[in-house]
């Protein structure tokens, strides 16, 4: 029998297949999630694609699988849209501890993933904030195919140029640019993503900053294409405005989707504070998926 979820203080469904799952999103940046700590699903990356096609199948920007741990609350895997698994997603993060905050009626969870282990707490407004460690900035932990500065990096493409890299548990490229709405993000993103540079292709961030603690963002999320938040990506935007000493170490982040309050403490550890909204719940048409293959 499947766990039930429970969001806030209500429990939200309880069902008996294992073909159920939650949608959720966090400032447009949307999941499917599925909880496999009873029993296993494996996906492969077709089915995937064809869970998260927005015309076909559920659609989401990632899909999210909850599984078990021996050293945290769950381990969650994150797979992109394009069938892809990378190592963290902020948003995400936030969206399954909302989950297990009121499954385990607390305010502290800790999720494992393949970037490492997040602390999630739940602040008294809704919000939540998630410790996402501290940043990476060695050439070969972004990783780069060869060793350069990574505070201005040689790429001059497309009018952007000298972008600053950072690995917030995944691989971003963070240009600042005086028009924001002016970048043609994409037909660039894309290229950006794969750029020879980039063994394990990029996120890419395009930043404007609007004042020493306000920054606004877009991005192209490798696998995903643009989206409407991107957690790390946000962190990657503050994180690298504070090296170049364009804004301080706390800062606002505005995305397409909302806001995210990024806060870089003494600690060197990267603090992001955002909401977590459930859109619904349901279950995968397994039989349809499996003709969708054929």
């Amino acid at each position: 029998m499947r766990t039930p979820y429970i969001s806030g203080y209500e429990t939200l469904y309880s069902v008996m297949s294992d073909s159920a799952f939650i949608k959720m999103q966090g400032l447009g940046n949307d999941f499917v999630i599925i909880d496999c700590r009873v029993a296993p699903v494996h996906l492969t990356p077709e089915k995937v694609r064809l869970i998260s096609d927005r015309h076909t199948g559920v659609g989401c920007d990632q899909l999210i699988l909850i599984e078990p741990s021996t050293t945290a609350d769950v381990f969650m895997r994150i797979h992109n849209a394009n069938g892809g698994e990378v190592e963290a997603c902020g948003n995400a993060t936030r969206c399954v501890a909302k989950l297990l905050f009121g499954e385990a009626e607390r305010d502290s969870v800790i999720i494992e993933t393949l970037g490492g282990m997040l602390h999630a707490t739940a602040n008294e407004n809704g919000q939540i904030a998630v410790d996402m460690g501290p940043p990476k900035f060695y050439w070969q932990d972004i990783p780069l195919s060869e060793k350069h500065d990574t505070l201005h990096l040689p790429i001059d493409f497309g009018g952007l140029e000298k972008p600053t890299a950072v690995n917030m548990g995944n691989p971003h490229c963070v240009f600042f640019v005086s028009n924001i709405e002016a970048v043609d993000l994409p037909a660039l993103g894309p290229l950006l993503e794969n750029h020879p540079l980039f063994p394990e292709h990029a996120n890419i961030g395009i930043a404007k900053q609007l004042d020493d603690k306000t920054i606004r963002l877009r991005v192209w999320e490798r696998g995903a294409g643009i989206t409407k938040a991107c957690g790390t990506g946000a962190c990657a935007a503050a994180v690298a405005g504070a090296r170049l000493g364009l804004t301080e170490r706390s800062a606002s982040v505005r995305l397409d989707g909302g806001t995210l309050q990024i806060d870089w403490l003494q600690d060197d550890h990267v603090w992001m504070t955002g909401p977590a909204q459930i859109s619904f719940h349901g279950e995968l048409d397994l039989l349809a998926l499996n003709k969708g293959l054929n």
